[in-house]
């Protein structure tokens, strides 16, 4: 029947009505929560582009997580700044390295042990020279050099599952690295540690303030011959279904906002738990519209978030989780 006899805003008159017929929720426990880790004690530095994000040495990051835990959060995603850096990125892979140390001080916490603790399989932060992988140079060219690039990653994903990372996320986007990773966790013993595999990356302008976070810009070049093609949503899927066949266990679409049809194509495809990263420009573009009164914060940040879940993320890694968790 049409109008007058049908009336789509009976069920929008008030706050328990929309509530009853809510179609998408987010709750704390679908946020997870980044935190980069540096060196040193009592350190907590703002990092200038993302305000209310800071580096935190092992101690904050603790009461950071203690927070979260608090708060009802799901669990962290951890990235390191290390002491030093080279081109073998041996800081990934030491089994003393900034994110184990912080992994073993994290799960001494009664409560922030209680989150799911990520952890980020990479080696940008970690090489000198700020690329994913191995770098071959030529007097006029580079390439990234995927296969010797995989023991690296693969000895940094077993390193942080014997550390304590209940997950872990390589993001690097080299190909067979899942499977590379898989067969170091089983020769470790840790058959049981999941596989969080960033599964469509793609070459983002929004993961600027991110650069800044963890130090690691490329020192020349781009990441362009190894993250994917904006354009790309088929071959989204192959990379997706290809990291599936090597032993992923869950998958994150990352960014989230620019690529929400890539999100909801995976869902209707793939029946594994699935997030997507609101990345470090999302949160920043959202922060300079509240600064300059454009935008209302609480209810765009929500929106931002409700959006994604929507989109068919099972969990949403976010620098909000703090904040929308105190809202919700």
């Amino acid at each position: 029947m049409p109008f007058p006899e049908i009336r789509l805003r009976r069920l929008r008159r008030t706050e328990s009505l929309r509530a009853l017929v809510r179609e998408t929720t987010l709750n704390p426990g679908d946020l997870i929560y980044p935190l980069f880790i540096c060196p040193g004690e009592g350190v907590r530095n703002p990092i200038s582009s993302m305000p209310g994000v800071f580096n935190l040495s092992v101690d904050q990051a603790v009461r950071e997580a203690e927070e979260a835990a608090s708060l009802g959060i799901g669990g962290l995603l951890l990235f390191g700044l290390p002491d030093s850096k080279d081109e073998q990125a041996s800081g990934a892979w030491d089994d003393n390295g900034i994110v184990q140390r912080a992994l073993r001080a994290l799960k001494q916490s009664p409560s922030a042990k209680k989150l799911v603790m990520m952890a980020d399989v990479c080696l940008c932060e970690y090489t000198s020279h700020g690329h994913c992988g191995v770098v071959l140079k030529s007097e006029d060219n580079y390439e990234i050099d995927n296969d010797p690039s995989l023991e690296l990653l693969a000895r940094t994903g077993a390193s942080l599952a014997r550390a304590g990372a209940d997950i872990v996320a390589p993001s690097d986007m080299m190909d067979g690295r899942v499977a590379a990773i898989r067969r170091a966790l089983d020769a470790d013993g840790n058959t049981n540690t999941p596989i969080l595999s960033y599964a469509s990356k793609f070459a983002s302008a929004f993961y600027g303030p991110f650069r800044e976070a963890a130090d690691s810009a490329p020192q020349f070049g781009d990441r362009r011959s190894y993250q994917m093609d904006g354009a790309n949503l088929r071959e989204a899927m192959r990379e997706i279904e290809l990291d599936l066949v090597e032993g992923a266990d869950m998958i994150l679409m990352k960014p989230a906002m620019p690529y929400l049809d890539v999100v909801h194509a995976a869902r209707e495809r793939f029946g594994v738990p699935m997030g997507a990263y609101q990345v470090s420009g999302e949160y920043s573009m959202l922060h300079a519209a509240f600064e300059k009164g454009w935008l209302e914060r609480d209810r765009a940040m929500l929106e931002s978030l409700i959006g994604i879940r929507r989109a068919g993320a099972d969990f949403i890694v976010t620098y909000f989780a703090k904040d929308a968790a105190k809202i919700l």
